[in-house]
């Protein structure tokens, strides 16, 4: 019988459909075929067959059946991937039928654990794989893509090749003392310290955008009652979602759609108006709005242009001002009907923009400023290495900061074998980024997100 190594899987999501993919892993993959009445001579060659289970002899499906041997297949491992009538009962049929066979369910992600295992790639490589399955906008699906390919992964490697160099330069430095300046110019280590600052820095600028590739910025539509909030939502989103009357409060809870501007995410949120003399069910969602506001990424603040803004939106803006100018643009709305528009800035650095949601003016400006205010770093640059996840920004952060410590101890006068530990640290941090020295605690969490199959 099979040992317990050999793992199996249906790899396709559930429901109705033509085919399904039942896939199988480890040191048994060709003995499977063999119980299973499948041909398990040839590699990369699809063969048609009756499956049948090993207990009974009994047909269980016709199934098309290619082996891949390891360590040319995605886990490096033997494989077999069977394709099968879809549905929600062949698959599971196929499934049993290879578990009698000898082989046991596999777990969520286990199928890419055993790839990173057996070196087929790295465990940034890996948390590309999930976010390519994951990924809701073309900007991530790209993002994904370059990760995959060892985009980000060749960008950390360079700098933990930096992070060797200037160990180097630090041995060499404490193995010659007797030298008046030692024989690596004191600048010049310095000059490598400042770059590695610097190259992390740069990654870290980029972090706070590419993590808003994954589940879109948040994006808040807020202003008084009847102020064409719902209009401008509906306009963006390009159709009706949210009911638009000319009575003011309709909207009284919060209503949440994901959009895509020229192909990056936007969580579009229309809020419940904002004002003092509410009711209690319409102040529920005013309270709603405010908790929306306060984690806002940008905010959408409707004026009619008919108007000047009134004393408590002007207080909103720099209440939110205070915060960051970056998040908040103000929307004249119901442009069209308006028949004098009525200028007057809130503060000088937020952008006014002039917008009709029934004629469509003024929306391409809207959405150009969004991605302007969001997405400004990553735009247009395929080339530039995204980080997308906490775990990255955690592993990067670290290893600035052991880089800013051997500065700091340099500067302090400390040793260089004694400096130099911090530098030591930073590779670390760096290793354990592209999973060179990750815990089991590490991957479990990584691979814990993956859906079985994958």
């Amino acid at each position: 019988m099979a040992d317990g190594l050999t793992i199996a899987a249906i790899s396709t999501p559930p429901g109705r459909g033509a085919l399904a993919v039942v896939r199988v892993s480890g040191p048994d993959a060709a003995l499977m075929a063999t119980r299973l009445g499948l041909p398990g001579d040839e590699a990369r060659v699809a063969r048609h067959a009756t499956l049948r289970h090993p207990a009974t002899d009994e047909p269980v499906d016709d199934v098309v059946a290619v082996r891949f041997t390891g360590p040319a297949s995605y886990t490096g491992e033997d494989m077999l991937e069977i394709s099968c009538h879809g549905g929600s009962l062949a698959p599971q049929l196929v499934l049993e039928a290879v578990c009698a066979a000898g082989a046991r369910p596999a777990e969520p992600g286990e199928f890419t654990r055993r790839a990173f295992l057996n070196g087929k790639m790295d465990l940034m490589q890996a948390e590309a794989t999930l976010d390519l399955i994951e990924a809701r906008s073309a900007a991530m699906h790209r993002a994904a893509l370059f990760q995959l390919d060892r985009g980000l992964s060749r960008r950390v490697e360079e700098l933990r090749e930096e992070l060797l160099g200037l160990q180097a330069l630090i041995a060499y430095d404490v193995d010659f003392p007797e030298e008046d300046d030692g024989p690596v110019p004191a600048a010049r280590i310095d000059e490598a310290a400042s770059r590695l600052v610097s190259g992390v820095s740069r990654m870290l600028e980029l972090a706070p955008e590419g993590e808003l590739l994954r589940d879109g910025a948040l994006t808040v539509i807020a202003g008084r009652p009847n102020a064409g909030k719902s209009s401008v939502f509906n306009a963006l989103l390009g159709y009706e979602r949210a009911i638009v009357t000319e009575e003011p409060g309709t909207t009284r809870d919060a209503i949440e759609a994901l959009i895509s501007v020229d192909g990056y995410p936007f969580r579009l949120v229309d809020t419940a108006g904002l004002r003092e003399d509410a009711g209690r069910i319409e102040g529920m969602g005013i309270e709603v709005a405010r908790g929306y506001l306060q984690r806002a990424d940008l905010v959408l603040l409707c004026v009619e242009a008919d108007r000047m803004p009134g004393s408590d939106e002007a207080g909103f803006v720099r209440e939110l001002l205070a915060d960051d100018v970056s998040r908040v643009v103000i929307l004249r709305t119901k442009a069209d009907v308006c028949q004098e528009e009525v200028s007057g800035r809130v503060s000088r650095p937020v952008p006014e923009l002039a917008v009709s949601a029934l004629t469509g003016d003024g929306l391409p400006e809207v959405r150009a400023v969004m991605l302007a205010r969001v997405y400004a770093g990553i735009r247009g640059d395929e080339e530039t290495p995204v980080v997308t996840r906490a775990r990255h920004i955690e592993c990067l952060s670290r290893a600035r900061a052991d880089v800013a410590a051997f500065q700091s101890a340099r500067k302090r006068g400390l040793p260089a074998e004694i400096a130099g530990t911090h530098i030591q640290d930073a590779t670390l941090a760096l290793e354990d980024l592209l999973g060179a020295v990750s815990t089991e605690d590490v991957l479990d969490r990584v691979f814990s997100a993956f859906c079985v199959g994958k």
